[in-house]
């Protein structure tokens, strides 16, 4: 990463004390109260403390080992583990750090989890997403809410919630002396030549525990279905790429992880640290690269039960240092002369470096992030349960551009300086079983959010207002507080053991980031680094922004068989957002009428609150079709609508996709499951105006894969878009992949990203 002096920007240190002491305090009577079990406690291996009592807002989806295993095999993206639930779709990033969206809502609008962290992004364009710093073998679980998610789950979110969880730690059963156990995997997958290779292993007595997990990935550009483009120039000397590479698809990247974990009785501390390296990520759908990030994350966590119920502790701090520039298939050099496009100089290196000659444009992140959680959940009887608990999180934030010529010359450009967002809350929630049939819970949750940045300055020159843009942003008072209110309702209605109805409502609260309040410079090759949807535009931001606020109506029709063989799953819902945070073109009128603004081009965007309504559905269901001597055959459908709409301009809401499914045929003979998917989209045409979002057509993707578990061994294979079809990601925005991308106009507008041609994969894992 790109150093600059220690004065540059200003050290913080905040002690863990408080934080600490909140987790810790009952923890002394708790041992005491743990040895004083009688041995039969003792017995039981691993312990698992939590409250085990039936919930009547359960996560919409869990993915565990097994369903989680064939979907590990060819990818390096955690998020992708995502793409058949219901309601979830993906936003278009690096091969490593896709965002997932539910019901159109995505990114920071979600609550997303961690091992019961809430990690942020430490970049202008969210290349490090909470997921990112996972590789799919070390996920053990993932639960999702689509639906009304429960306040004990999260706040500061307006949709959905997703928590990813590694595994938990593993303890020798009594008597059995040391336990060992691992596993070694490695995967391929033609397209792109990625490849990856991962491993585990957990030594423990009864009640001391150590594991490790490791991950490395890596990976060359994609070639989509077929010629997307009518150039080949990056703006590299000598470096072209076929009309059918996508651009800036490659990456680098390991991740590593350590625990250690205490067991007595009833009682469990795990601790465990962390540490990724991304040696480079590239981004088809973003003006820059990630070339270097590095993160070392430190959790923390008590798990106690007792008789009155359990109780759920934790602190963890995360340090992340982030470094962007252009890589490998975008220009570099920037000259006066190379500016004209098709120059016969374009790309060629320049001296010396002043205000006719950059180098590259550095853009350094760092990010520190401290947070602590104390969740008691009591048991008020056999028929009620009280949550209740509080959190709290420190987020500091520095973003600076060293000098390296040309406009950027000859200071530093501090995009955010000090920039601060300290949140606290508080929840209860009571959950009852009000007879046999009926279920229901409610929950209330308060959180103050506060957010600030020091002033800041351009680079010194004249070029792009910087000086007038930095001036008006120093002069008014930039700290924001926030006091919200979240409470959520829900009723499950069982009619009998085939049959189940849910309705639920939730009132949803959160602050804008420190991205969307304070980037500050309208100059259009400042505004193109900031951008966190990909869609190639460039985004100023608003200090005087208010908390979106979403009410969300939500139900469910579940009808079944008694033993889950078939079922099928209606959710339909509906959701108004006050204060929802969309973008105008910043020179424009906040209600200007379509014709004023610019058309078929990238533009400048600023942060408005509005209003937005959304509404869909999402089916899903299965059955099995036929068993034979050839195997059980058996099929799996999601079907999903999802539309989103600027209640104040009339503008569609940005990256929605109308219609979606997955159809799958499964088959399983003796260790062999077997499927076939037919994966369908419709056309985008309904689109963001003041973005000038890309339009996508309609699409349909055959996908096998073949898996055969072993004892210990598992082997996977398949064929990932089997067809070789060319086909746009609804959702993986405008591609700035290749060339001229410091220029806002300098790469071609209205081609979106392409999908990821024919790619054959195979993977194995064993086991010891």
């Amino acid at each position: 990463m790109t150093a600059s002096p220690v004065s540059s920007y200003p050290p913080r240190r905040r002690p863990l004390s408080l934080a600490l002491a909140l987790v810790f305090a009952g923890l002394p009577s708790a041992w005491a109260q743990s040895e004083a079990t009688s041995p039969e406690s003792k017995v039981l291996a691993p312990v698992i403390v939590s409250d085990t009592r039936e919930q009547a807002a359960p996560p919409t989806t869990t993915l565990g080992p097994q369903e989680l295993a064939p979907l590990r095999a060819a990818t390096a993206d955690t998020a992708s583990l995502l793409r058949k639930v219901p309601g979830v779709t993906l936003y278009g990033a690096g091969g490593a750090s896709s965002l997932p969206a539910i019901r159109g809502l995505a990114d920071e609008r979600l609550r997303l989890q961690v091992d019961g962290m809430d990690l942020l992004s430490a970049c202008p364009n969210h290349m490090n997403p909470a997921f990112s710093y996972l590789a799919p073998s070390q996920v053990e679980t993932i639960q999702v809410w689509t639906g009304v998610t429960p306040v004990s789950v999260g706040g500061d979110a307006i949709g959905g919630a997703i928590v990813v969880e590694t595994p938990k730690p593993r303890f020798a059963a009594p008597g059995q002396g040391t336990l060992v156990t691992g596993e070694a995997g490695t995967y391929y997958r033609s397209n792109g030549d990625g490849f990856g290779v991962h491993g585990a292993a957990t030594i423990a007595g009864e009640q001391v525990s150590v594991r490790y997990l490791g991950a490395y990935a890596k990976a060359n550009n994609y070639s989509a279905g077929g010629n997307f483009k009518n150039f080949t120039a990056t703006g590299r000397l000598g470096h072209t790429l076929a009309r059918d590479e996508v651009g800036s698809t490659s990456y680098e990247l390991s991740n590593h992880l350590v625990g250690f974990a205490l067991k007595n009785g009833a009682h469990l501390v795990d601790a465990s640290v962390a540490i990724q390296n991304v040696a480079d990520q590239l981004y088809p759908n973003q003006r820059m690269d990630m070339l270097d990030n590095d993160s070392t994350l430190f959790n923390l966590r008590y798990l106690g039960q007792f008789d009155w119920g359990s109780l759920d502790g934790r602190v963890y701090h995360q340090s992340v240092d982030h470094f962007m520039d252009f890589g490998k298939d975008k220009r570099y050099w920037y000259s006066q002369r190379s500016m004209i496009p098709n120059n016969a100089t374009d790309g060629r290196p320049c001296s010396p470096i002043d205000g006719t000659c950059a180098a590259g444009m550095p853009m350094n992140t760092e990010s520190r992030t401290t947070g602590a959680k104390l969740t008691a959940n009591i048991a008020l009887g056999e028929r009620d349960v009280l949550r209740v608990g509080g959190e709290y999180q420190h987020y500091t934030l520095d973003d600076w551009w060293p000098p390296s010529g040309g406009g950027m010359w000859p200071g530093t450009f501090w995009n955010i300086k000090n920039g601060e967002r300290d949140r606290a809350g508080l929840f209860g929630e009571w959950e009852t079983k009000l007879n046999d049939r009926w279920m229901a819970l409610a929950g209330v949750r308060y959180e103050h959010v506060t957010t600030d940045a020091d002033p800041v300055h351009g680079y010194g020159n004249m070029m792009g207002n910087q000086m007038r843009d930095a001036a008006a942003f120093n002069a008014r008072d930039r700290k924001r507080t926030d006091d919200n209110l979240d409470f959520t309702a829900l009723t499950r209605y069982t009619l009998d053991e085939t049959r189940e109805f849910e309705l639920g409502f939730a009132r949803k609260v959160r602050s804008p980031s420190l991205y969307e309040r304070y980037p500050w410079s309208t100059w259009a090759m400042a505004a193109v680094m900031n951008n966190f949807v990909g869609d190639g535009n460039g985004y100023v931001g608003n200090p005087d922004l208010e908390p979106e606020k979403a009410y969300t109506l939500s139900g469910t029709i579940d009808w079944h068989s008694a033993d889950r063989q078939w079922g099928l799953r209606f959710s339909p819902y509906l959701s108004y957002v006050d204060d929802y945070i969309d973008a105008v073109q910043w020179d424009a009128t906040k209600n200007a009428p379509a014709t004023s603004l610019a058309r078929n081009q990238f533009v400048v965007l600023r942060y408005e609150n509005q209003s937005a309504r959304l509404y869909g559905f999402d089916l899903s269901g299965k059955m099995p079709l036929a068993r034979t001597g050839l195997g059980a055959f058996g099929f799996e459908g999601v079907l999903s609508y999802t539309n989103g709409e600027n209640r104040d301009t009339g503008d569609d809401l940005y990256n929605i996709v109308p219609w979606r499914a997955t159809l799958t045929l499964t088959h399983q003979l003796a260790g062999w499951s077997n499927a076939l998917d037919w994966e369908l989209v419709s056309s985008k045409d309904d689109v963001s105006d003041a973005r000038n979002e890309i339009k996508t057509p309609g699409y349909g993707l055959v996908h096998l894969r073949a898996s055969h578990a072993w004892k210990d061994v598992r082997v996977d294979l398949g064929v990932e878009n089997l067809f070789d079809k060319l086909y746009y990601l609804p959702t993986g925005g405008a591609y700035v992949g290749q060339g001229r991308t410091m220029s806002i106009n300098g790469v071609p507008w209205g081609i979106a990203v392409p999908g990821m041609g024919r790619s054959i994969y195979a993977a194995i894992n064993v086991k010891f």
